[in-house]
């Protein structure tokens, strides 16, 4: 029963981790020293998207799900989870790039208005 929970919790704890990934850069505008924590989780996202390597909380919640007596599964989480709920079934590599790319985009866009916001006030 530990091992499910402990499971469950690395889903939500990757899910929440994926989400500060794409949207955290909105949380600077409130809290500026997130990006001590944004800047490496975008690093981090941008390379697993980019290189399509696995990211190692999926291993680690497959392990927990197979001591639990659950089936764990093949791929990765994004595609085991959110494929069909975000992703188009012709998913390819070019488009995860694609997205990788987006999300480095938008987030690059959010520090370079809350930069600008600064200086605008050291004025």
């Amino acid at each position: 029963m530990h091992a499910a929970l402990l499971a469950d919790a690395v889903l939500v704890l990757h899910g929440v981790f994926i989400l500060f990934v794409v949207a955290g850069g909105l949380l600077l505008w409130r809290w500026p020293l997130v990006a001590v924590l944004h800047l490496p989780a975008v690093a981090w996202g941008g390379w697993i998207s980019w290189t399509g390597e696995v990211c190692p909380l999926t291993p680690l919640e497959n392990a927990l799900r197979r001591a639990a007596g659950q089936s764990g599964y093949e791929g990765g989480f994004v595609e085991h989870y959110l494929l069909g709920a975000i992703y188009p079934e012709y998913l390819t590599r070019e488009w995860q790039i694609g997205m990788g790319v987006f999300v480095v985009l938008l987030n690059l866009g959010a520090y370079a208005l809350l930069w600008r916001r600064a200086r605008l006030r050291s004025r």
